[in-house]
């Protein structure tokens, strides 16, 4: 086969889907058939960053803009040229023009789910001009891919529910979690102080879109003046929002660290008294799992697929409750035996997320869109 992967996410710039791009590749050059090939799709920003170690895959510079004018009339003409059997979007973003077989990966339907001008820093207008177009081009990937990949359980629900074309065609597959632990890590255990963090602190590490409830930090901070609040995300318009309200509200023990790379990450892990995640809305939810396998307590509000995730090693709130939020974080404040069995079970429940598992899985759905294998 001739397999193409969209990895114009691909690392750092991509956020949450750059890592699930950069672990489907590497993880597929472990596993890659001597048969087949593998065309791998990269933006200038990126494309020095993959580095191919496996002979079967080919770097391709594709410099066009997510959600682009560009990325749906001129990515489909190179994308023909290499004649591909099966092409892999990990995300929404499939050119309508593409004609030949692919898979998508569909990781949420946030911007379905949580259609307001407050999600976007643009103007009303545009915003509206742009979720059409969001509109149309998921609907058209998903009424024309062979196989749809889903993160969840939820997620596929989701789908199902919403794009009655999507039936049949959905297929599970599980992000991994392998970020290095405390005893992988081996880094300057001062980050913490060199970000201005006294313990006990508790962990937030993700973006700051509305649908994340990150406001929810602001009362809380409130309430435990002698606790700090570290949140961890690239600066942008939204965290800027945030740290204004903060500012506004005089709180002096939330943390904006803004991007941490992974090795400096893994000591705020390591040292955190626990992981507070208060999403309205994941289609996976891999920042509490990471969170887990450090052993670090994790506090998540019950909705979206975090319970089917996290199972029963996490604390659950009602995120349109304070109270609750509040409750919780002071039961792991003050419950010794309660800490240790969360860090003991989710440890646990980290482990049961395997990204080779997830890769051979996403392998078979190409033979599959190949017309080469049924899925059990």
């Amino acid at each position: 086969m001739r397999i193409g992967i969209d990895a114009r996410f691909y690392g750092p710039v991509g956020k949450g889907l750059g890592r699930y791009t950069e672990k489907l590749v590497g993880y597929l050059e472990r596993v890659a058939d001597p048969d087949d090939e593998f065309f791998v799709f990269l933006r200038k920003e990126n494309f020095d960053v993959y580095v191919p170690g496996n002979p079967r895959f080919r770097k391709v510079l594709a410099d066009y803009p997510w959600y682009s004018i560009s990325e749906q009339i001129f990515f489909p003409f190179l994308l023909r040229k290499y004649r591909l059997d099966v092409m892999h979007f990990p995300h929404f973003n499939v050119p309508i023009l593409y004609e030949r077989p692919f898979v998508v990966t569909i990781h949420d339907l946030i911007l379905l789910r949580f259609p307001t001008v407050r999600n976007t820093t643009r103007s009303r207008l545009t915003y509206k001009m742009k979720y059409l177009a969001y509109r149309l081009v998921i609907a058209t990937a998903i009424r024309r891919a062979k196989v749809i990949l889903t993160v969840s359980r939820f997620t596929e629900r989701d789908i199902l529910t919403a794009f009655p074309t999507a039936v049949g065609k959905t297929v599970v597959t599980y992000e991994g979690c392998d970020f290095e632990t405390e005893s992988d890590v081996r880094g300057n255990s001062d980050i913490s102080v060199g970000h201005g963090i006294l313990a006990p602190y508790f962990l937030y590490v993700g973006n700051a879109y509305p649908h994340k409830n990150l406001a929810a930090f602001i009362p809380l901070a409130a309430r435990f003046q002698e606790v700090m609040f570290v949140l961890v995300g690239k600066e942008d318009h939204f965290y800027e929002r945030l740290q204004d309200e903060s500012t506004l509200a005089g709180m002096q023990n939330i943390v904006f660290t803004g991007f941490v790379p992974d090795h400096e990450l893994g000591e705020l892990y390591r040292d955190a008294t626990g992981y507070v995640f208060p999403s309205l809305y994941e289609g996976f939810g891999l920042p509490p799992l990471e969170a887990m396998r450090f052993g670090i307590p994790v506090i998540a509000a019950k909705r979206g697929s975090l319970p089917e995730i996290l199972g029963d090693a996490a604390l659950y709130f009602d995120p349109d409750d304070p109270d609750d939020l509040a409750e919780k974080v002071g039961n792991v404040l003050g419950d010794a035996s309660l800490v240790v069995r969360l860090s003991r079970a989710g440890k646990e429940r980290a482990s049961m997320f395997q990204w080779d598992e997830t890769v051979e899985r996403t392998y078979d759905t190409y033979r599959l869109a190949y017309g080469r294998k049924r899925l059990d």
